[in-house]
């Protein structure tokens, strides 16, 4: 009775120990099924994606911006305008891509160049305050204060609470020793960014 006791046991324990197997193999193919469902790019990555259609249509201006879009988001600036200037060979009235040419240009410390195609993407976007910031801090590299001042003017007036370039344009008139200008700018500030105006106020206080 006992051997058939024991007999029973021995089956159920071998049961158990199968349907456990079998249980942890369908959760490692499902786990595999819903990783290869999340992530399609398991071996190419997007950028592999990218540079393979500009390979194959060398003449795709919205690939190829794609593609400079991705090296100046990796700071690879020198790439980046590289393949900016073949968008605008393809595209010639792409104000984004000069803007985005000019800005790498200024991240590479090289303001005239950047100067130079700021001036080319203002034709295309001429309400684009961020440009004209932009241009403006270009303008401060060369020690060419009045036109840094009239870029970061513009920039505010099409955007009034752009508080970057209120900051901007504070620090500038502090160069220039116009600290009355400054405070103004300063006054502004206060009404929507406390944390700029204070910033700049510290800047004037060193100044006075």
């Amino acid at each position: 009775m006992r051997k058939k006791y024991f007999a029973l046991l021995f089956l159920v324990f071998l049961f158990c120990v199968c349907a456990m197997a079998s249980c942890q193999k369908g959760e490692q193919s499902s786990e595999s099924k819903s990783t290869q469902t999340i992530n399609p790019y398991a071996t190419d990555t997007i950028f592999d994606e990218v540079y393979k259609k500009v390979q194959q249509n060398p003449a795709d201006a919205d690939a190829l911006y794609h593609l400079a879009d991705l090296y100046d988001r990796n700071a690879q600036y020198e790439e980046a305008i590289e393949t900016y200037q073949k968008v605008v060979k393809l595209k010639p009235d792409m104000g984004y891509a000069y803007f985005k040419m000019a800005t790498a240009y200024d991240r590479l410390n090289r303001p005239e160049e950047a100067v130079n195609v700021f001036k080319t993407a203002a034709k295309y976007l001429p309400n684009h305050p961020v440009l004209f910031n932009n241009m403006g801090i270009a303008y401060g590299k060369l020690g060419k204060l009045n036109e840094e001042i009239s870029s970061l003017k513009k920039a505010i007036t099409l955007r009034p609470s752009y508080s970057a370039a209120r900051y901007n344009l504070g620090i500038t008139y502090i160069k220039t020793k116009n600290i009355a200008a400054a405070r103004k700018e300063y006054d502004a500030l206060k009404g929507f960014d406390e944390g700029a105006a204070e910033a700049l106020l510290k800047e004037i206080e060193k100044a006075s």
